[in-house]
Formats: structure tokens, C-alpha cells, sequence
């Protein structure tokens, strides 16, 4: 296993982390359990969670898979793994949070209610690494650092990251913490894939010349590469169910990740995949750690067997000639999410 280290923290992490947001939703707690087990055996060290898990967010959902998680926790050595979880973004963002009432911000108070909730939920007395689910717009940034490093000056987090955010969002929160002397944001969780290389247009780069890693999410867009939605629109998924949703939220985020373009662009990778005798999902998750500027891709499951494909990409580097071919997919059809 060859672990790699978040930003310029201390954090120690397996190339692949185990996401848990269908945890009390798409599984239940007993697959929940065989699932990080599952993963905890093939080496898997780092697990990511959020207080508003699982999805679809639901008032009656939050928290519950936090508590799985702090339940699965109690079973191992604590100090053998990195958990990572995450206070919901603010109520002004993309879209109202089923938490505190909706009225949700990246204030003093909001970050020092969630962590009590995460920390009791998950049953431990420290999060490695405290993530911004998503930026608040109108709370100064000045104000969100300066709660964070409170709370890693109380030595209740180790690390803090953000999420779903920009590279002019990155940047102002890097100066100011530097200007203050703040803890600063050490990772960015963003939408990464073969299908989405947003990432590489402007945040690359700053990812690189400031050492801020990379937790992709989503690697195999929500399911979408692994090619079930060529072979039917109304395969058994999460965009399914999505695209029949009354939430508009929810239809306008299916039709991003499963249109005639994205569904066009797997059809090309999965011929790839078959061409170099490799498995769809596994090739895609391979891609999205390949970069230096990546620490841990973030996958899914909602059972054991779903499972085994993202943990066989552990170890998978992908050839020159597959990159190659990857490649030439993306310049013939250009940004297929949009």
C-alpha cells in the first residue's frame, strides 16, 4: 500500500477513501458494516462522512449516517483510521439543508453546533479532518477560519478542508488564513471524473503551487461509468429516482450527470475498458488518483459486491495508451456535465 499525505498535514491516507453517503438510506446499517469492513481489510485507512448524510438529504435522515459510522468506529483502533466528515454548507448555497432548521450558515455558531453533533454521532473525541460541505456566500471567510481554527486549537480537529468550492473561493481562504495565521484549508472535495474535468482548468494548478490535495468524489459519476444507464435509462440508481423526483434540485442534478453526452462519452470508455481487458468502474476510479495533486479518490457503495471494483483500482496505474485513449474521448466531446 502506498499512502499519501493530505496537503501539508500529517494525515497519512490510502489512495482510496470510503465514502458513507448512502449509509441509512441506500443500505442499511448491517451491509453498512460489511461494506467498511470490506474496505478496512484491503487497507482502505480513511473514511469520509458529512452530518447531513445520507442521501437524498431528508430531515428525517441527517445524522443517521454518522452514527452508523460511529457505531462501526467502536469496533476497530481508533488511531488506525482517518475520519473525515463535514458541517453542511450554508442555507444560501445551492440548496436549503434539512439541518438547524434550514437556517444552516459557515458562522461561529453553526461550526460549533455541528461539531458536538459529529462528534457525539460518531462516538469520538477528535475529527482528522473537518470539511465546509459547501462555501457560504455571505459569512466573511474571515469568520468561518477563525471558528475552524478554534476548534483545531482545542484540539477537537486536526485538519479542516473545504468542499464544492472554487479557485477564487481556495485562494481568499488560503491568504486569510495566512494573513491571520489560521489553520488553513488542507484538501478540496470536488466533483472529479472522466466525465467531469472541471477540476483541471484552474484548480489543478492551484492545487499543485499551494499543496492543497485533491478527495475527488463521485469518480464514477454517481454510477454513470460503470455503464448501467446505456443499457437502460430507468436502471436501479440513484438518477432514476432523481429524474422522477417532484425536487427540482434533484431532476436538474440527474440530467447533468445522465444526458445524451455523458451517456455518449461512457459508451466510448466502456469499448476502452473492454479494448484493455479492464473493469469500467475500476478503470474510471484508476483515472481519477492518477494525478500528484490527488491524496485519496472517494467511492461509493451500497453493498459488498457493488464494493470490489473501486477497492481493485488500489493498486491499478493505468497505461500511457488508456490515458491516451481516455484523452481522445474528452476532446471529441467536450465537457459532457456541462
Amino acid at each position: 500500500m502506498q499512502y499519501r499525505y493530505i496537503g501539508k498535514t500529517g494525515l497519512r491516507v490510502s489512495p482510496i477513501c470510503m465514502g458513507t453517503m448512502t449509509f441509512g438510506s441506500g443500505c442499511d446499517e448491517k451491509e453498512a458494516f460489511r461494506i467498511m469492513d470490506k474496505a478496512y481489510e484491503r487497507g482502505v485507512n480513511f473514511f469520509d462522512t458529512a452530518e447531513l448524510y445520507p442521501v437524498p438529504p431528508k430531515k428525517e435522515y441527517v445524522g443517521i449516517t454518522e452514527e452508523i459510522v460511529g457505531r462501526w468506529l467502536k469496533t476497530k483502533n481508533r488511531e488506525s483510521i482517518i475520519v473525515a466528515t463535514k458541517v453542511a454548507g450554508a442555507a444560501n448555497g445551492w440548496f436549503v439543508p434539512p439541518v438547524r432548521e434550514g437556517l444552516t450558515a459557515i458562522d461561529s455558531f453553526h461550526i460549533e453546533r455541528a461539531i458536538e453533533g459529529s462528534l457525539q454521532k460518531l462516538q469520538t473525541d477528535y475529527i482528522d479532518l473537518y470539511q465546509m460541505h459547501w462555501p457560504d456566500t455571505v459569512v466573511p471567510i474571515e469568520e468561518s477560519l477563525k471558528a475552524f481554527d478554534r476548534l483545531v486549537q482545542s484540539g477537537k480537529v486536526r485538519y479542516i478542508g473545504t468542499s464544492n468550492d472554487t479557485a477564487y473561493g481556495t485562494t481568499k481562504a488560503l491568504l486569510t488564513s495566512e494573513f491571520h495565521n489560521y489553520a488553513r484549508f488542507e484538501s478540496i472535495q470536488n466533483n472529479f471524473s472522466l466525465l467531469n474535468r472541471r477540476f483541471l482548468d484552474e484548480l489543478s494548478t492551484l492545487a499543485q503551487k499551494e499543496s492543497i490535495s485533491l478527495l475527488p468524489y463521485s469518480p464514477i459519476a454517481g454510477g454513470v461509468l460503470s455503464g448501467k444507464y446505456n443499457q437502460s435509462r430507468g436502471a436501479k440508481g440513484r438518477f432514476t429516482e432523481y429524474m422522477n423526483s417532484k425536487n427540482q434540485r434533484q431532476r436538474v442534478m440527474a440530467q447533468r450527470f445522465m444526458n445524451d453526452k455523458t451517456l455518449l462519452s461512457t459508451q466510448k470508455y466502456l469499448k476502452i475498458a473492454n479494448d484493455f481487458d479492464l473493469h469500467p468502474v475500476s478503470m474510471a476510479v484508476a483515472w481519477s488518483k492518477q494525478f500528484d495533486f490527488v491524496a485519496s479518490t472517494i467511492i461509493g457503495a451500497t453493498s459488498v459486491q457493488q464494493l470490489e471494483p473501486s477497492l481493485d483500482a488500489m493498486e491499478l496505474v493505468l497505461s500511457d495508451e488508456v490515458l491516451q485513449a481516455c484523452d481522445r474521448v474528452h476532446e471529441e466531446i467536450l465537457y459532457p456535465m456541462g
